[in-house]
């Protein structure tokens, strides 16, 4: 039997003192305008199932108008409606942000014009009101002089945010979302902001360049209990000295789930942190009408307690996708070990499925270990299924003279002619690529990259290949190191402090990079640079 719709009476007493949220949404009603359920949810940060509750409770008192998606409601009887909502809590920033109508005009185009939410990586867009709010949140609670924000993950352009807001901080950008990294850079170039960006599966850790170098840090994670202890720690990880540092999160879930956020701030609490200050509602969103569309920010600060290492399991994070906890991606052990037995590798990289790998004459690594350390193979099988295929570039300039990997066909680097040429772009000259199909299991490929012969290579490509075989090396050192190489070889010998000036004149944005964490927009830029190196060479004075 369906149970009667409660009126609006009824409504508010079986909220007892959380009726202030359906107030909220009575308040905005009472404007009289049209309100669709998502832009009511938006509006007040009260989650879809108490909106809905309230308007089916006021079911006679409302016109309507369209269906699903499209419908909207206004109360006939507006006046008769205001509520006495009483005082609203403190804002920490909104007497602030009519002091920024700059950021804010430029945020409000910078996020209406930012790549789209991936699902499988949870995102869900953040407004441009919330990146100002951030970033004026970091520049009143803060001392940003010279400071470092780091942000971990920033589809929500908070380094922007904060750059306009306080131009004198640094900020440095960690996502695993290339059209993120290529969209930050290129805005902060255009706007003159100092923001620098490196790829990174968060999973596996920061990039050696940006360990221990912040001051504060701000994350806004996938809202599993894993992905958000595993985003803190990488924070933390981040912070040059964490008894001054802080941690700021964004965190929401759906009212109706406290026991999940007990579990996620029992993670926290066990890490040794101090949750300094939580702001309810801080955050809001277009999208995510579960929760409200809004989350609450913490700003943790670490004790001495708080842990250094790293014992978490990052592989499964997510809520959705091939790397959510409930996913069952990858391949089958019986096809992954034939792909094996036709690699005849002498390493083995990644998480392969049980039982499909020998148990003697080959390595096994783990991802972690194959990018965060030079570890020559011969000839390597790699398995990046199960969502790691963004790492594909990476493992291959990471190993030796011949890797097999093996990535979903839908990957956008393997689906179609144009990934594939992008993918090639990257890896020249040093590897040349081939594409087989033969996995025994349907939406699977192998991507086969072996070692070029190089003899008939421009100076320029010889300069570029001799990074590309020390991609583990800090990017400004091999460039310089290549680029004497490459000077001696033409007759026009080149000393360190020439070549290191050169270097630092042509790519300034390289700093810190190893080609590893180095944004995937970023390698046609290195093949311009050193062809204008090895150019620059002709018609000096030598070693200068």
């Amino acid at each position: 039997m369906t149970e009667p719709v409660p009126n609006l009476a009824d409504l508010l007493d079986s909220e007892g003192i959380n009726a202030s949220r359906v107030h909220r949404v009575l308040a905005a009603l009472t404007d009289g305008a049209w309100w669709s359920p998502r832009e009511l949810v938006r509006e007040t940060g009260v989650a879809h199932r108490l909106v809905a509750a309230t308007l089916d409770a006021l079911d006679t008192e409302l016109q309507r108008r369209g269906a699903g998606d499209d419908a909207s409601v206004r109360l006939l009887r507006p006046a008769e409606h205001a509520p006495s909502v009483g005082p609203q809590p403190a804002d920490p920033v909104a007497h602030l942000l009519d002091g920024y109508p700059r950021a804010a005009a430029e945020l409000r185009r910078l996020v209406a014009e930012a790549p789209r939410s991936r699902r499988d990586l949870d995102h869900v867009s953040a407004t441009a009101e919330t990146a100002l709010r951030r970033g004026v949140l970091l520049a009143s609670r803060f001392s940003l002089t010279g400071a470092r924000l780091l942000c971990v993950g920033d589809h929500d352009l908070t380094s922007l945010a904060a750059t306009l807001v306080s131009p004198q901080v640094r900020a440095t950008v960690v996502d695993l979302d290339e059209r993120v990294l290529d969209y930050v850079d290129k805005a902060a170039t255009r706007l003159g902001l100092p923001v620098h960006c490196h790829f990174t599966d968060l999973r596996l850790g920061l990039p050696a360049a940006v360990r221990a170098q912040c001051d504060v840090a701000l994350t806004d994670p996938p809202y599993t209990p894993e992905g958000v202890e595993l985003f803190v720690r990488r924070a933390l990880q981040g912070l040059s000295d964490p008894r001054r540092g802080r941690v700021l999160l964004a965190y929401g879930a759906s009212e109706a789930t406290p026991g999940l956020v007990a579990r996620t701030q029992s993670r926290l609490a066990r890490m040794g942190l101090v949750f300094e200050a939580i702001w309810p509602e801080f955050n809001r969103y277009l999208g995510a009408e579960a929760i409200g569309a809004a989350s609450d920010l913490y700003v943790l600060r670490p004790t001495n307690r708080t842990p250094t290492d790293d014992p978490v399991d990052g592989a499964r994070i997510y809520s959705q996708g091939v790397a959510a906890r409930e996913a069952s991606g990858g391949l089958a052990p019986e096809s992954a070990g034939t792909v094996v037995r036709r690699s005849a590798p002498d390493t083995i990289v990644g998480a392969w499925p049980r039982g499909s790998l020998p148990e003697h004459g080959v390595r096994h690594v783990r991802l972690g270990t194959w990018l965060g350390s030079a570890t020559r193979a011969t000839r390597a099988a790699i398995d990046l299924t199960g969502g790691w295929e963004a790492l594909l570039p990476r493992v291959v300039l990471a190993g030796g003279a011949e890797s097999r990997v093996v990535v979903a066909q839908g990957d956008p680097r393997v689906r179609d002619a144009a990934g594939q040429e992008a993918l090639r772009a990257m890896l020249a000259p040093r590897f040349g690529l081939r594409f087989d199909s033969g996995v025994p299991e349907p939406g699977y490929t192998v991507v086969v990259a072996s070692e070029r012969d190089r003899a008939g290579d421009t100076p320029a490509a010889r300069l570029l290949a001799y990074c590309q075989d020390r991609a583990h090396g800090v990017l400004a050192n091999t460039l310089r190191e290549g680029l004497i190489s490459v000077a001696a070889s033409l007759g026009r010998p080149l000393n360190k402090k020439g070549a290191r000036a050169r270097v630092a004149t042509a790519a300034p944005w390289l700093a810190g990079h190893t080609l590893l964490d180095l944004p995937a927009h970023r390698f046609t830029d290195l093949a311009t640079v050193t062809e204008g190196l090895v150019a620059g060479l002709s018609g000096d004075d030598g070693a200068r």
